[in-house]
This record gives C-alpha cells, structure tokens and sequence, in this order.
C-alpha cells in the first residue's frame, strides 16, 4: 500500500497572524474567513503560537470584567505549540488525532510554517484511500 504523508493532504494557503496584531483585528479576521483559529508566526515564517477560538473568550471574558484595552494577539496565543511534519504517515496522524481531541496541527518544516492539516484532511485522506480499494 502506498504511504499517504500529511503533505498530500495539507492546506498551504493560510491564514496566519503576528503576534503585534491586534486581538479585535484577529477576532475579525477569524470570523470574516469562517475559521476557528490561526497560526501565529514571526517574519521570518517561523510558528510561535496558535490563536483559537477559546483563547478570544478570554479576551471577551477579560473586556467584560476589566474594561480594558483588548491587547494584542501574542498577550492571548498559546505556546509552544504541538505541530507535526509534512512526511508523517496519515494512518499516525488519525491515530494521533483521535487521542488528542484536536481539530487541527501546524506543519512544520525545519522550524517553519509550510501547512496546516485539519481532522477533516485526514477524513478526505481516508475517503481517497477507502475508495481506492473498493473500486
């Protein structure tokens, strides 16, 4: 059987943010392009972190209490964060997906950032492969 890599699957496309950004432009941006989160890089495309969903309710939750200035996205992103590479096995991601509850993990190449794969790249993956051997 041939080996399926996350670099089959991946998307390169991205939607990334820096972490001077601000934490009202990154809300915007996130709902505008119908995402629930983004890499964070620096400029030299290396990942410093990830900005989610959960991590804006805390600036939401932190506006409401303090009234305060919402910041920037580096004061709320999560780091370091669980990445893997673009020649790991697909089988190993499902695997590892399914034991983490994640919906998705930086690709990364000798410290950049090259894609992103999401729980349902790996369910397009499987499709491919399943229809393969059924047909």
């Amino acid at each position: 059987m041939k080996s399926v890599k996350v670099s089959d699957y991946m998307a390169r496309q991205l939607v990334t943010l820096r972490a001077d950004t601000s934490v009202v432009e990154a809300l915007g941006l996130l709902l505008d392009k119908r995402i629930s989160g983004a890499p964070v890089v620096d400029d030299d495309g290396t990942l410093i972190g990830m900005l989610s969903e959960v991590d804006l309710m805390q600036v939401f939750i932190q506006d409401s209490y303090y009234d305060e200035n919402a910041g920037i996205v580096g004061d709320y992103m999560h780091a370091p964060v669980e990445t893997v590479t673009p020649d790991m096995d697909i089988y190993s991601l499902a695997e590892q997906f399914r034991k983490a509850r994640r919906r998705r993990y930086p690709v990364v190449k000798n410290g950049k950032l090259v894609g992103q794969i999401s729980r349902r790249d790996v369910l397009r993956a499987a499709r491919d492969l399943m229809s393969k051997r059924s047909g």
